[in-house]
């Protein structure tokens, strides 16, 4: 996997600032429970019976929904789902990757000390299925 920016919740407010879009990959239940303004669901994974399931569809989503140039900062709820998508997304050729560190949440630093996440941090936070940003919105971008 080629090497990628892991930025913290500052450094991605930033970076959201200079046109960065973000790509939320958490499920929808977490999407809606809240997200970054302005993030797109495309979760890697679906929350079956209180289990992570692979979503078979994440690469084809993404790869209609955004082109391989387009600079996406990729964020789930602790840092794990987000790696795991930025390597699906370089894999497949996308080129101006970074990843929020923490995710949402918050994750741990290289000395497993916990590190606060975009929500915990106290940065703006949007509810609710927002019109555009939806994975069934997403899906339908061509």
């Amino acid at each position: 996997m080629t090497d990628h920016k892991r930025l913290s919740p500052e450094e991605a407010q930033a970076a959201l600032a200079e046109g960065y879009i973000y790509v939320d990959v958490r499920s929808e239940p977490e999407f809606d429970a809240g997200h970054v303004p302005g993030a797109s669901n495309v979760p890697v994974s679906h929350l079956q019976n209180g289990s992570f399931v692979q979503n078979p569809d994440f690469l084809a989503v993404m790869e209609a929904a955004f082109p391989k140039d387009a600079k996406l900062l990729i964020g789930c709820k602790s840092g794990g789902r987000s790696l795991k998508a930025v390597g699906v997304l370089q894999k497949a050729g996308y080129t101006d990757l970074v990843e929020l560190r923490t995710g949402f949440d918050g994750g741990k630093d290289a000395f497993g000390r916990p590190e606060p996440g975009w929500s915990k941090k106290g940065l703006p936070v949007e509810t609710g299925a927002t019109p555009g940003q939806t994975y069934a919105d997403v899906k339908q971008r061509r």
